[in-house]
């Protein structure tokens, strides 16, 4: 398997998304936004999707183990590596998760909310995606995507519908990420697919799917095109001008003029 990669934040704060290849895996993590609101945690987004991810990558390079026991795994030892925060607060740094890797013919694949894995195969593009958050509190959400990003009316929407999602975040009422207890794993969309079924396959943060998924401005057969052409920087670009034409989230209203980026490209 050989893996392309790129990551870059969507604006001035440090990228809370994070990616990594080997030539049997392909994990990226989505550090989930903070809106300005307290963690219980004294080290921050960043450093956590990093500790998560190089956790991954060791725990997944043995092939015997399944992608939930490598998440599970992960997600304990680095809960072990900051105890004297307050890992019980509901805003505790947390990510989504995607992970592809390639064992013995088959691709395995894991996804923990909403960072997708996109094959490009002989019948065309299959997604995998876990949408449960979509779900969640959709009068607060309709609220945040009313005003202008940049706007402070836009921020405290934001803050009180961010504050509303960690009450259920993790929850059966709710949905699910990877944060410090590891029970997320279980609830973790995995599956294998044949690696005769596929020929490239694209792991991604939401930051970068959006271009075909909400912004409607290029098909997935556009997308892998870019990736075989320019690789994962020139996808990123892509997205970065096309959001460059909707500065304060008019056409498409979200939750930052520019999210934080990150895609893996995987071709056999």
């Amino acid at each position: 398997m050989r893996v392309c990669m790129d990551t870059r934040p969507g604006g001035a704060n440090p990228n809370e998304d994070w990616v990594a290849g080997t030539p049997t895996l392909a994990v990226v993590l989505d550090g989930l936004s903070t809106a300005g609101l307290t963690t219980g945690c004294r080290h921050g987004v960043p450093w956590y999707v990093a500790h998560l991810g190089g956790q991954l990558v060791a725990a997944l390079a043995d092939l015997g183990c399944q992608l939930s026991d490598g998440l599970t795994d992960a997600l304990e030892r680095v809960a072990g590596l900051h105890p004297e925060c307050d890992l019980k607060n509901p805003g505790t740094p947390s990510a989504t998760v995607a992970i592809l890797r390639q064992r013995y013919g088959v691709l395995d694949h894991l996804v923990l909310a909403d960072s997708p894995i996109v094959f490009e195969g002989p019948q065309g593009y299959s997604v995998i995606t876990d949408l449960r958050v979509d779900d969640i509190l959709p009068e607060l959400r309709a609220e945040v995507e009313q005003y202008e990003t940049h706007t402070s009316e836009h921020s405290e929407a934001l803050q009180r519908f961010v504050l509303a999602q960690r009450q259920v975040r993790n929850t059966a009422e709710g949905y699910w990420v990877a944060a410090a207890d590891p029970e997320a794993a279980e609830h973790a969309l995995t599956g294998t697919t044949s690696l005769g079924e596929v020929h490239a396959a694209a792991v991604m943060s939401d930051g970068v799917s959006r271009l075909v998924s909400e912004y409607k401005m290029a098909t997935w057969s556009e997308a892998f095109a870019t990736l075989r052409a320019g690789g994962p920087r020139e996808l990123i670009d892509t997205v970065r001008r096309v959001e460059a034409t909707d500065p304060t989230g008019r056409r498409w209203p979200r939750y930052k003029s520019g999210d934080d980026a990150a895609v893996a490209f995987c071709q056999w």
